[in-house]
């Protein structure tokens, strides 16, 4: 057992004994260290004012990654090497590749939103030799300036990378040396820190944390902390003890068994992406816009899941696919439907001391038919008034033989439109049978009216979206998709 935080701030070595679990790295920046360049914008992950640089080890791999600071907690960078905005001007007074061409294309107008922007630039400058402009948008679809200098800022990132000499950055080259440092922090001592009653808990192996979650039954797990991380700013909770799985790495890999993919409990949604992208682009798309860069890589797969809010965008798009979810307690292991997972809002079928071992998550088969939607105000980094995910099987006569429609943020949990289901089997799939598994939604949801969209628009979509499904895997042509269209008009 070790009592102390380890990390690396820039060159300095940081050693903590004593930290309030959920004190935000953002707030020990700001208020203990009087590193103000790194602002506080939302307090909760979405404008990225407060993006930093955290390094950590990824089998053996440095690997430099942009996350929000805002709901970071302090004790979770233990092993992990820290950059913000006050690393990046040299000795010598220059200023940084990345600093220098925001200044030659004027990227800048009020200021406050440019540390981030800087340093989510700095991570994809570290991390990719020659990214093309989509990757480089998406890079920064985390930063919002309220300015409105995106075009700017992003001819900045081109500058960037047409004129600066990666070979030659100094962050580049202390890869070797920093790693090397990490390395003799690792250990397998699990963390233990106290901050009067509260305690902080962060485990090196499944198996330690198959234990403390056993012995810690009350514990809150933290993943990346990008929903936890707001019970806290915005909430102001006080949970008592943080069991912190970032250090587990035996629960990372993702690996490919033939008819499926094995998904690691605390894969990051980057990675996520690019296993699930092998699938489907319709999964690739789906987490392009899975929160902003900050987010996919702090949040997991394993968080998602397990968080069970209604209105997560993974979970219809894995119960669609026919996901399985596996559970740990100790050293028992069960396997259950993703879809038996979520029971009612924030409540799913998990035991007390168990928790998300993994994902199974089945290939597509070549004769299938898929399709993700997700529909949001926002564009990227916005959640879904409403997310659906089908999947079809047609047998040789074009009837629908197989079907699971899923749907978020319709309900209390991400669930299978059952009557809508039924009124497909058995069908042909054309807009005859859309529509009566557009007029059995009702029997399957009655979604709640909140802030993010009414009910009746709720509907209203799922149904188009099921519609969008039929467009886009037949050959229908114009005038049967209008005079459908009209009818239902004129049904009301």
């Amino acid at each position: 057992m070790r009592e102390i935080v380890r990390f690396l701030y820039g060159d300095e070595l940081v050693e903590i004994a004593s930290s309030d679990p959920t004190q935000t790295l953002l707030d020990w920046l700001r208020l203990e260290r009087r590193r103000t360049g790194t602002k506080e914008g939302c307090a909760e992950g979405d404008c990225g004012a407060c993006t930093v640089v955290v390094g950590r080890l990824d089998g053996g791999r440095l690997r430099y990654e942009a996350i929000n600071a805002c709901i970071r907690f302090l004790p979770t960078l233990d092993g992990c090497h820290l950059l913000t905005i006050e690393h990046l001007k040299g000795a010598d007074g220059r200023l940084h590749p990345v600093q220098q061409a925001m200044v030659d294309c004027h990227g800048s107008q009020c200021g406050f939103c440019t540390p981030g922007f800087v340093m989510s630039l700095l991570a994809l400058w570290l991390n990719e030799p020659a990214p093309e402009l989509g990757r480089i948008e998406d890079a920064l679809a985390g930063n919002l300036c309220r300015c409105t200098g995106y075009e700017p800022i992003i001819t900045a990132a081109r500058r960037l990378y047409e004129h600066a000499d990666r070979t030659q950055d100094r962050f580049a080259l202390s890869v070797p040396g920093i790693a090397a440092r990490l390395h003799a922090f690792a250990d397998q001592e699990t963390l233990t820190l106290a901050h009067g009653t509260r305690r902080f808990l962060s485990p090196a192996t499944a198996d330690a944390l198959a234990d403390l979650v056993i012995s810690h039954p009350e514990a809150v797990l933290v993943a990346g902390a990008t929903d936890v991380g707001l019970w806290i700013t915005k909430g102001m909770q006080q949970p008592q003890t943080i069991i912190h799985l970032g250090r587990v790495e035996d629960l990372r890999p993702i690996s490919d068994e033939g008819d499926h993919l094995r998904i690691g409990a605390m894969a990051n949604h980057i990675d996520v992406r690019t296993a699930l992208a092998v699938l489907s682009p319709q999964l690739d798309e789906l987490m392009r816009r899975f929160g902003g860069e900050q987010v996919r890589n702090a949040g997991t797969i394993g968080g998602n899941i397990a968080n069970g809010s209604p209105i997560g965008d993974l979970p219809p798009a894995l119960i669609a696919l026919g996901a399985t979810l596996l559970l740990r307690r100790g050293s028992e292991r069960r396997a259950l439907p993703l879809e038996a997972f979520f029971l009612d809002y924030r409540s799913q079928d998990r035991k007390p001391g168990e928790f998300v071992e993994a994902v199974l998550v089945p290939k597509l088969q070549n004769d299938a038919l898929f399709h993700i939607s997700k529909i949001s105000k926002r564009f990227d980094e916005d959640i879904s008034a409403v997310c659906g995910a089908f999947l079809l099987h047609l047998d040789e006569a074009n009837r629908v033989s197989e079907a699971r429609l899923a749907y978020g943020g319709m309900a209390g949990i991400p669930k299978r439109a059952a009557a809508a289901e039924a009124a497909l089997l058995g069908r042909d799939w054309d807009e005859a049978a859309v529509a009566a598994a557009i007029a059995a939604l009702p029997r399957d949801f009655t979604p709640l009216t909140d802030m993010r969209a009414p009910a009746a628009y709720r509907l209203k979509v799922a149904g188009n979206l099921l519609r969008r499904f039929l467009i886009e895997t037949t050959a229908l042509d114009v005038d049967t998709r209008v005079a459908g269209l009209l009818a239902e008009a004129a049904h009301g």
